[in-house]
């Protein structure tokens, strides 16, 4: 479990974050919520240790502070929005990359690092890509190889951060799919998502931002609602026959 105490990020005399507390227990997807500036992509990067911060992080009891840049590497993988991954890369190197807290990044390579590279890319289903390019890979197969990436680092917690921007709807449920089975599996999975029927269909919890402090955090059904939505996004939350809810016009 991911445990996340009164966390609060500066950036010179600005409070980006304020005492942030929220779980997220292995078995489960959970998801940070919020507009955009409500500080979702910095709460990961204090996570996983890209930026200081006040509070407390542990992983399974254990403080992520404590733990040097490698230890936590192995224990902790995040798929960022964006990556600065050279083009000319090779879909196999590429989730190779994720056993660098192994292997030093010497190139060291063993029996054990092959069969993780191999697992992730067969989890992934980007077996097929092993010999293509980084750089001539679609939206949906490029975010399916960093997330193989994160999982051969045979962490059993994952971040990702708004991993289904720029998919089309069919991507976006293989990967929610995918993230599930995960989950099943007792990884411990937090996702940043802009979509709110996303969500709560395909979450388990949910931690919503605005301007930095927490204005709910729980079940996701229990947090995506008419009054949190309202309150946050100054929009209504409809209720719908044939789809459970949709958004109204802004307040």
């Amino acid at each position: 479990m991911i445990e996340v105490s009164d966390l609060s990020v500066k950036r010179g005399a600005r409070t980006v974050l304020e005492g942030v507390s929220f779980e997220a227990p292995r078995g489960a997807v959970s998801c940070i919520l919020g507009p955009n500036g409500a500080g979702k992509s910095t709460l990961l990067k204090a996570i996983v240790g890209l930026l200081p911060y006040d509070g407390r992080v542990t992983l399974d009891g254990a403080p992520l502070r404590d733990l040097e840049a490698r230890a936590r590497a192995k224990r902790l993988a995040y798929v960022p929005q964006r990556t600065q991954l050279s083009s000319a890369l090779h879909v196999e190197t590429v989730v190779g990359h994720g056993r660098y807290a192994h292997t030093g990044g010497l190139g060291r390579v063993g029996e054990a690092d092959r069969r993780a590279i191999q697992d992730a890319m067969e989890r992934c289903d980007v077996v097929g890509l092993a010999r293509r390019r980084f750089d001539h890979l679609s939206a949906g197969e490029a975010r399916r190889v960093l997330l193989a990436r994160a999982l051969a680092t045979e962490s059993h917690a994952i971040l990702l951060d708004e991993p289904t921007e720029a998919l089309d709807v069919r991507h976006a449920l293989e990967l929610h799919q995918l993230l599930r089975e995960l989950a099943e599996d007792d990884y411990a999975i937090v996702v940043v998502l802009h979509g709110l029927d996303a969500a709560r269909r395909r979450t388990d919890r949910a931690l919503l931002l605005k301007e930095g402090t927490v204005v709910a955090s729980g079940a996701s059904a229990e947090v995506v609602t008419p009054e949190h939505v309202r309150a946050v996004y100054g929009v209504e939350l409809l209720e719908d026959a044939a789809l459970g809810f949709r958004l109204g016009d802004p307040t």
